[in-house]
C-alpha cells in the first residue's frame, strides 16, 4: 500500500471519478472534502490529488471504483451437464474452451462444478479476485437447486443448518428450503459457502436423499437468472463493483 497516494504527472483524483460516472465533477470534489474517497486504502481529502488510475485501487464509499470494464473481464457462464471444469481435458471432454476459446484475455476459471453438475461458474483474467473468491477465509456463498429423490421432511432443514459430520469434516449448510415436491421427486434450495468436492451432492447423500440434477444459481452477488446453457455474459456495472466488494477488492 503506498503511503500517499499523489502522483505528481497524474490525472486529478475529481476527473477520474467524473469520467468513471460517479458523479459530476463538482459533485466529486465534495466527495473528496467529505473523506468518502480512497485511493490505495488511503483516505484522500486533498482536491489537488492526482492518480493513475491504470495503476491504483479507488473507493467511494467502500465500493470498488471500476476504472475500466474492458480491463476487468469477468464473465457468468452457464455450463451444460457433461462439460469439464478445465480449459482442456486429456479426456477428450467437452471443456470451458469450447466456449470462451475466442477470448484474447487468459481467463481463469472461479473453482469448478463437476461434470455432472450445470449451471453458474465464473470466469476472469483476474488472479487475485479468482482467488479470493476460491479462499475459504472469503466464505463466498454459493446457492444450488437439487432434484431429489423423495419428499423431504421438515427435520431434514434443521440437521443441515446444524451441521452434518462428513468423511472430510463437518459442514454448516447457510440456508435450505424446500422449493416444490411433485411425486417421488422434491426440488430444494441449498446455499454453501465451501467449495469441496460434490459437496452438496455428498451433503443431501448423508441426510438421506441422493441428488438427481444439480444445479448452481448464485455465486456471490453473480445470479445465474436466465442464461442459457453453453452460453457467456459479461459481469458489468454495479454487478461487477459488488463481486469485488463481496472479497473486499
Amino acid at each position: 500500500m503506498r503511503n500517499d497516494p499523489h502522483v505528481s504527472d497524474g490525472i486529478r483524483l475529481q476527473k477520474v471519478l467524473s469520467q468513471a460516472g460517479i458523479a459530476s465533477r463538482r459533485a466529486a470534489e465534495e466527495m473528496i472534502s467529505d473523506g468518502r474517497v480512497q485511493v490505495d486504502g488511503k483516505v484522500v481529502r486533498t482536491l489537488g490529488t492526482r492518480v493513475d488510475p491504470t495503476r491504483q485501487v479507488i473507493h467511494v464509499d467502500g465500493d470498488r471504483v471500476i476504472l475500466d470494464e474492458t480491463k476487468h473481464v469477468v464473465l457468468a457462464l452457464n455450463k451444460p451437464v457433461g462439460m469439464v471444469s478445465t480449459m482442456d481435458d486429456p479426456e477428450g471432454r467437452p471443456d470451458l474452451t469450447d466456449i470462451v476459446g475466442d477470448y484474447p484475455e487468459r481467463l481463469y476459471h472461479v473453482g469448478r462444478l463437476d461434470v455432472d453438475t450445470s449451471g453458474l461458474l465464473l470466469l476472469t483474467n483476474d488472479g487475485e479476485l479468482a482467488n479470493r473468491l476460491t479462499h475459504p477465509s472469503y466464505e463466498v456463498p454459493k446457492t444450488y437447486v437439487a432434484r431429489v429423490h423423495g419428499e423431504v421432511k421438515p427435520g431434514v432443514r434443521r440437521t443441515l443448518l446444524a451441521g452434518v459430520e462428513l468423511e472430510d469434516g463437518p459442514i454448516n449448510v447457510d440456508h435450505f428450503r424446500v422449493m416444490e415436491t411433485f411425486g417421488d421427486i422434491t426440488t430444494v434450495e441449498i446455499t454453501v459457502h465451501e467449495g469441496r468436492n460434490r459437496l452438496v451432492r455428498r451433503l443431501m447423500e448423508q441426510v438421506g436423499y441422493p441428488v438427481r440434477e444439480l444445479v448452481r444459481t448464485q455465486f456471490g452477488p453473480i445470479r445465474l437468472d436466465h442464461l442459457q446453457p453453453g452460453t457467456t455474459r459479461r459481469v458489468k456495472g454495479n454487478a461487477l463493483v459488488a463481486l469485488y466488494g463481496c472479497v473486499g477488492l
